[in-house]
């Protein structure tokens, strides 16, 4: 039986805290939040869906879903041009969203105006799809380097999970902000790497680089930690920034140009470690992932009643942290507190926050699909098995969905006779 050597990875990443508790914040940092001063504010911003033609009907040759110079997007882009100037407002850029049928402007509200009073006279407009204030959304989680170290992998049995499944070709999405490609537990795992985020410099950010090395840190290379599926292939699909060292944001915008990239580039698990308001583009391109039978994971947010959105939204997997609290009636509670993984610049460092509990699952769907590849989301969270307590069974949980027992038998010989599973 293969074995990772991970007390080596917990005794780096220790080591890696205390040099970071003293370190002072790397230059990147300084040189985005320069940016974002100079950048329009998000807060300021609505967005403008205008339906396309159905496709057969398009002029233009060869549409893919992409931007080209085609008479139907120029009208399209006029009649927004015009809108704008109508209302008072400036128009700034515009996306595709084919899987939607719609094309989004991007409109510039001045100071003196409320995004949602603005959004809601563009509605009434008969030749508006609809329109909607540029929503925020926020990582879940943060760095917290002081708590005693506790490796997450010991409370599902990591090392014996990986003798059923180690999630091999599935792609996985992380929708996130920017990950370290080159962090020595993640070279080689990112399949696709794109950029939704235009107003800040694309340089490795922590929260990204961390929920990656959670979901697909390598395995048995001698450095690090062991991802929970270390053979998934990731797109590191960038649609946050890391506005300081607190916080991490996405707008409505960049996280639906990266949902659009991640359903048409075949990820069978979505990872969003985040939460916002209530949001209709989102709502709409969660569905059809979704009816595309896409895993899509979701952080709880506890200040929020409903849990907060995307965890919230029908169908996606609400995951919170297992540190205890009320959550989201029927969330799955999975590792959140004091989890070492990966940080840009080959740094390692504990984590803590639902963010980082949903990455595990999102890499435990994962597993899940590399033994039933052929499945619908659905039965996947029926699949999984819960503790009394709340936790998840991971060894249960796989043996389920791969009808092999052999995790359940290994951990059930390794426990002690009082906590072996009857």
């Amino acid at each position: 039986m293969k074995r990772y050597l991970l007390l080596g990875a917990w005794a780096l990443a220790f080591g890696a805290v205390q040099s970071l508790a003293l370190a002072a914040p790397d230059e990147p940092t300084t040189t985005m939040a320069a940016a974002a001063a100079s950048a329009p504010a998000p807060s300021q911003q609505v967005l403008l869906l205008l339906r396309l033609p159905p496709e057969h009907y398009r002029p233009e040759n060869a549409y893919s879903g992409g931007y080209g110079d085609g008479p139907a997007h120029g009208a399209r882009r006029r009649m927004a041009a015009a809108l704008a100037r109508e209302h008072g407002l400036t128009l700034v850029t515009d996306w595709a969203m084919p899987l939607l049928g719609l094309d989004c402007f991007v409109i510039q509200v001045p100071d003196d105006q409320l995004p949602e009073s603005v959004a809601q006279a563009l509605s009434r407009d008969p030749r508006v799809a609809w329109a909607q204030p540029m929503n925020l959304f926020r990582a879940r989680g943060h760095n917290d380097p002081l708590y005693p170290l506790q490796p997450a992998a010991q409370a599902w049995h990591l090392l014996d999970l990986h003798e059923i499944s180690t999630g091999r070709n599935v792609r996985v999405a992380v929708v996130d902000s920017s990950v370290d490609a080159q962090h020595p537990d993640l070279v080689g795992q990112v399949a696709e790497k794109e950029n939704f985020v235009d107003s800040h410099r694309d340089v490795p950010e922590d929260h990204g680089t961390a929920v990656a090395g959670i979901i697909a840190a390598r395995a048995e290379n001698g450095v690090g930690i062991v991802g929970v599926a270390p053979s998934a292939r990731l797109l590191a699909l960038r649609a946050c920034w890391q506005e300081n060292a607190q916080d991490t944001l996405c707008t409505s915008l960049s996280l639906a140009m990266a949902l659009h990239f991640a359903i048409t580039h075949d990820a069978a698990v979505i990872n969003l470690s985040l939460s916002g308001p209530s949001d209709r583009l989102l709502d709409r391109l969660l569905d059809v992932a979704l009816s595309r039978h896409i895993s899509v994971i979701g952080a709880v947010d506890r200040k929020l009643p409903d849990g907060g959105f995307p965890a919230s939204h029908s169908g996606v997997v609400a995951v919170a942290d297992d540190t205890g609290g009320p959550t989201l009636h029927g969330a799955l509670l999975a590792p959140g507190r004091d989890v070492p993984t990966t940080l840009p610049g080959a740094r390692w460092n504990l984590v803590s926050g639902s963010s980082y509990a949903a990455a595990h699952v999102a890499g435990l769907f994962a597993l899940m699909r590399e033994r039933a590849p052929a499945s619908t989301a659905a039965p996947f969270i029926a699949s999984v098995v819960s503790f009394p307590g709340g936790g998840i069974d991971a060894c249960a949980t796989l043996a389920h969905v791969a009808g092999d027992g052999a995790c359940m038998r290994t951990v059930t010989r390794s426990m002690p006779p009082s906590n072996a599973r009857q």
